[in-house]
């Protein structure tokens, strides 16, 4: 017999991969250049060369041993000790390498997260619009995701909502800011708001509400647009990051946790840390990728061709009627559709070469999301697809 749960699974894939592959085989018939694929947050700059430099030194200079061995279960030390001497450099914190544990992307970090703070049957809360794969991460673990409904107005917390749905079956909050799939930033006032309230249930309670940060686009923030760091605002804060879009490495599957060391018994979780990973069969990253993002824990891509992209597709979408929340970080951008089915909207989009992700799976059905990590050059080709689907679809013409 085999396991049912993973069986139907099968017939609840992931819409963005599925658009990724029509959009691959549209690209076969008709060249990819004319497929407009705003399906998949894939970065599309190039990695930093003070990485590739690393990669390379590391393979023809160092110890095989040291570069292709197995690497201590919670990550290399002198990796650790690196990731968190950035981020005090950063943003004035007091993390050691004991705070620290290397992962397989954020994902990988994710999974961890949530295993250290609930047992099965309690609830983690996230809020809409939220990544989709966030539901296999937390409710394959036991525990089970609730959704906190969207504030359409701007994105930021519900927290009329909220506040209601944080009961004390809750062990954790997840949060995702910068945030896929809307861009938006969340303010410093929502997140001190956000920390009160959890501060305030957690005593009313009498357990601890843990905060996993979700934080893959850190580095992907706009002009004006204010850098907080989540761990500043809630003590008992989880951060789970990725360099896969600071670095442009998505394939490379490498990040890291860090526990605020102001959380309770922080040493102690990145410890069971370790003990999850013999269960999930995670077993730490590639030595070889901990050791090259050593070398290049504080460099980024060249990041800004996102904020160009945005810019264009946001004066554009607004300029045709869609209504539109701008993004302050990312590569992504959130409109509302045309019509009240995302999905009937989207597939719609599809007979012009338009590859867009309708946002029911992401908690906020009547919108769609645009990926736009993709060549400027081909943002501005898209323009005239993009008028001549609403045009002719909805009428609209500006």
């Amino acid at each position: 017999m085999i396991a049912a749960k993973y069986k139907e699974m099968l017939g609840a894939k992931s819409v963005i991969r599925e658009l990724s592959e029509y959009a691959t085989a549209r690209g076969k018939e008709i060249g990819y250049e004319n497929v407009f694929d705003y399906s998949l947050g894939n970065p599309s700059v190039p990695a930093p060369e003070k990485f590739k430099e690393a990669v390379i030194k590391l393979l023809t200079e160092c110890n095989p041993m040291e570069v292709h061995g197995y690497s201590p279960s919670l990550g290399i030390p002198s990796v650790k000790e690196k990731v968190a001497e950035s981020l005090n450099k950063r943003f004035g914190m007091n993390y050691t390498g004991k705070h620290i544990f290397m992962t397989a992307g954020a994902a990988g970090a994710i999974a961890h997260a949530v295993r250290l703070v609930t047992e099965p049957g309690d609830e983690v809360l996230t809020f809409a619009p939220f990544f989709p794969e966030y539901h296999p991460y937390i409710d394959l673990s036991g525990a089970s995701l609730k959704v906190v409904p969207a504030d359409t107005e701007n994105f930021q917390v519900n927290f009329g909502c909220f506040e209601r749905m944080l009961t004390e079956k809750v062990m954790a909050v997840l949060i995702n800011t910068p945030n896929n799939p809307s861009g938006i930033v969340y303010t410093k006032e929502t997140l001190e708001n956000l920390a009160k309230i959890m501060t305030e249930k957690a005593k009313e309670y009498g357990h601890d509400i843990y905060l996993i940060s979700d934080e893959p686009y850190r580095e992907i923030l706009f002009a004006g647009v204010e850098e907080g760091y989540v761990s500043q605002f809630y003590d008992n804060t989880i951060s789970c990051y990725s360099f896969s879009k600071s670095l442009s490495i998505p394939g490379e599957r490498i990040g890291y946790i860090a526990v605020n060391p102001a959380c309770k018994e922080a040493e102690t979780l990145i410890s069971m840390c370790g003990q999850i990973s013999r269960g999930i069969g995670h077993n730490c990253p590639t030595s070889l990728i901990q050791l090259a993002v050593a070398e290049a824990v504080d460099e980024t891509s060249d990041l800004s061709v996102y904020e160009t992209n945005m810019n264009i597709l946001y004066k554009e979408l607004v300029k045709l009627g869609f209504t539109c929340v701008k993004p302050g970080g990312t590569f992504y951008i959130f409109p509302k559709a045309l019509e009240e089915d995302a999905k009937i909207f989207c597939q719609k989009a599809k007979n012009y070469d338009l590859i867009l992700v309708p946002g029911d799976s992401f908690g906020c059905p009547g919108y769609f999301r645009m990926a736009y990590c993709i060549d400027t050059e081909k943002v501005e080709r898209s323009l005239p697809a993009l008028r001549k689907f609403v045009e002719t679809e909805y009428g609209t013409k500006k």
